[in-house]
């Protein structure tokens, strides 16, 4: 198992060059199961979830051919199993989004518990509420099995705003007969990109980037050559580890757009930037102080489906509000186990008092010092990962696979900005 040797304390300087969009990769991937057709992805980030969908992607039959640093060209001509995988389902949530393209293209899928993330209960109820309301059958056992005769579209209010239930939901859509209505559907930018992607192969829908989308099923869908867009959460990373190291820090590829809920929350502990063309600058001279709300009150950070603050920045919020002055509430509305790192962080020094599973109260500058940790997901393990960066001393994080589930030669990029940082076998 793998292992970062850290030595913190050092300012980030210089520019780093954002990954594609983690979250968007994935369920394009899916999506290249829907037609028999060549489809080309680029900036497909080089992390360990891509490897493990495009390991399910040929288990299913397709085959997967790289043609250069991240980007692949993906075939799924002839399906040969409808089943997922059991060894990679249970590695990532994600398998599960292989479940709508097989239901459009096989009408059956074999889908074993999928995996991912333990940061609170994740319901799978929304996932299959809108794929029985477009006539899929449900039977549960030990795995899942979904079955549908045909696909017809249908008018469908989602339960909750689930960003890989909708994506499912557009999936087996697009090529169900007649006219699919999703309300309340996810929106978030990941999801924006997987509906261009489809509307690229021959898909029709409307409301692209809102939470009302309209399906018109067509009966066939064509290959593609897309790019999938920047990582929004990488950018916030980014921003969050130059302002704790006190570093001036170019972010290149961005999508400052995306960045719109994540500047008012930084704001909040005073830390601003400014964008050129897709190049956003994190400035050295930040306040770092709370703005507090009108007549002195402690500010509020939660998050929300989108467009509010994502709740995979949490994390990384958390980190920098140790660093500046004053306190805040941090409120984890989405997820009860996401806060549950935060023991690491007053091992180090950090002054926070956890409230309740999704309720935390962090008061700053609080000085960090090296310690030894362990990563738990992959937020949670790159908010350990700043913090060690802004601490002093050494810092030892273990288990960083699930770190570089989601960051792409990290250690690398870092070092290139200064950093410390050693990656040991």
């Amino acid at each position: 198992m793998s292992e970062y040797l850290i030595d913190g304390g050092v300012p980030l300087n210089g520019t780093i060059k954002v990954s594609g969009n983690k979250n968007a990769a994935l369920p394009c991937i899916a999506a290249a199961l829907l037609t028999d057709e060549q489809v080309i992805l680029r900036n497909i980030p080089d992390i360990e979830d891509v490897r493990v969908m495009l390991d399910v992607f040929t288990a299913l039959g397709g085959e997967v051919t790289t043609l250069q640093p991240n980007i692949h060209r993906l075939s799924m001509s002839n399906i040969k199993s409808s089943e997922i995988p059991a060894e990679q389902a249970k590695k990532i949530r994600a398998s599960i989004l292989f479940a709508g393209p097989l239901l459009a293209r096989t009408g059956k899928v074999i889908l074993p518990p999928p995996g991912g993330d333990v940061i609170g209960r994740r319901r799978l109820d929304t996932h299959f509420l809108v794929l029985t309301e477009l006539g899929t059958k449900v039977k549960i056992s030990d795995n899942f099995t979904l079955t549908a005769k045909s696909l017809t579209g249908a008018d469908i209010f989602l339960d909750e705003a689930s960003v890989t239930a909708t994506e499912n939901a557009i999936m087996a859509a697009v090529l169900a007969k007649g006219k699919t209505i999703l309300t309340n559907a996810a929106s978030e930018p990941h999801v924006q990109d997987l509906c261009r992607m489809l509307v690229e192969m021959g898909a029709q829908i409307e409301g692209i980037g809102s939470n009302i989308l309209v399906i018109n099923g067509v009966k066939k869908l064509t290959g593609c050559d897309f790019e999938i867009g920047p990582d929004f959460m990488e950018v916030g990373s980014f921003i969050g580890l130059a302002s704790v190291t006190g570093g001036d820090l170019h972010i290149e590829g961005a999508r400052p757009a995306d960045m719109r809920p994540a500047k008012i929350a930084f704001g909040k502990l005073g830390i601003a930037w400014a964008h050129e063309g897709n190049i956003i600058h994190v400035p050295k001279s930040q306040s770092m102080e709370v703005n507090h709300d009108l007549g002195g009150m402690i500010p509020k950070i939660d998050d929300a489906p989108w467009p509010g603050f994502p709740p995979d920045l949490v994390s990384i919020v958390m980190v920098v509000a140790t660093q500046v002055k004053g306190t805040v509430l941090i409120h984890e509305k989405m997820y009860e186990s996401r806060m549950f790192f935060v023991d690491k962080l007053i091992g180090m020094g950090a002054r926070i008092v956890l409230c309740d599973p999704h309720r935390a109260v962090v008061s700053g500058p609080s000085k960090l010092h090296g310690s030894e940790l362990i990563s738990p997901d992959v937020r949670a393990g790159m908010a350990m990962l700043i913090a060690a960066l802004c601490a002093e001393g050494k810092s030892v994080i273990r288990n960083v696979y699930q770190i570089e589930r989601g960051y792409e030669h990290l250690t690398d990029r870092l070092a290139l900005l200064g950093a410390r940082i050693v990656r040991k076998e």
